[in-house]
């Protein structure tokens, strides 16, 4: 049994949320890059030369690259031979936010109910995510979300003879819809399968993945080739100017389902897909 100080914890949050709001991981740096070059119409490239120019500012002076610093949204992986010492692991997850949208000087846009509307002023609570996996360590992963983008989102309780096309006319209307209120260029992420709850969280894990790293599963990664092509025909373009470059990327994750339903959640992005990773 391996003992880890919840302090560290709270440590690593804090650096971790500071981090990720200024500067973006390199599989999304270099989508943007990648879109700047293929851009085909001189509007759509002059946005994305500005949004490549925002970035570098951004990382250059250690400012956030978006003034939605979004809400703080972290997976734990936890080692079943993990213990842990010291303060209540929520308690530490929230100090870790704390400390980290206050000293790096963040905005705070959490509210303390959602309906009163009160800011809690301090970005906190996070939305906490779990998981107990084999192994001795903790793998980390902060993904602030701006809601911009969150508010475009949508969960389908789609039939099973709707089936893969089902899936893909989802997918394209979420972001039909979206239009330039997402700020595109966006990330998809897209869950299949599970329940109503689950597919709405493999969407926002599927944020999280390197747009670098397709599916292992043959069929899955082939839909992810596929939506992209067909977002990026869509026109909507850097943003929503027009153009060939819509999406940055489109990231799939899935799980098994009852034979009766086919759930599926969009979970849209803009250009600053922010997420960062650490293991302890």
């Amino acid at each position: 049994m391996r003992e880890i100080d919840t302090a560290e914890l709270t440590e690593q949050i804090s650096r971790m949320c500071i981090e990720a709001n200024v500067k973006l991981s390199p599989d999304v740096k270099n989508r943007i890059l990648k879109a700047e070059q293929e851009e085909d119409m001189p509007l759509g490239r002059k946005i994305l030369g500005q949004l490549k120019k925002n970035m570098e500012i951004a990382e250059e002076e250690y400012i956030p690259i978006c003034q939605d610093t979004g809400m703080a949204v972290v997976f734990l992986e936890i080692g079943q031979e993990v213990q842990f010492t010291g303060a209540f692991l929520g308690d530490a997850v929230n100090e870790g936010v704390r400390r980290g949208y206050q000293e790096g000087y963040l905005r705070k846009s959490v509210v303390s109910d959602p309906i009163l509307r009160v800011n809690t002023k301090d970005n906190t609570p996070a939305i906490l995510h779990t998981s107990i996996v084999p192994g001795d360590k903790i793998k980390i992963t902060v993904a602030p979300k701006g809601f911009g983008s969150e508010n475009m989102s949508r969960i389908f309780m789609l039939k099973p003879s709707d089936g893969e096309e089902g899936v893909k006319q989802a997918v394209l209307e979420t972001v039909r819809l979206a239009g330039p209120n997402a700020c595109p260029p966006m990330v998809v992420g897209v869950g299949i399968g599970g329940t109503f709850e689950m597919c709405a969280l493999l969407a926002k894990k599927a944020l999280a993945r390197n747009l670098e790293v397709r599916s292992e599963l043959p069929h899955i990664k082939k839909l992810e080739e596929e939506l992209l092509f067909s977002i990026n025909e869509l026109g909507i373009g850097a943003g929503g100017f027009g153009g060939r470059i819509t999406a940055l990327g489109v990231n799939v994750e899935t799980y098994p389902t009852h034979i009766a339903g086919l759930p599926v959640a969009v979970n849209i992005c803009c250009h600053v897909n922010r997420h960062i990773t650490c293991v302890l």
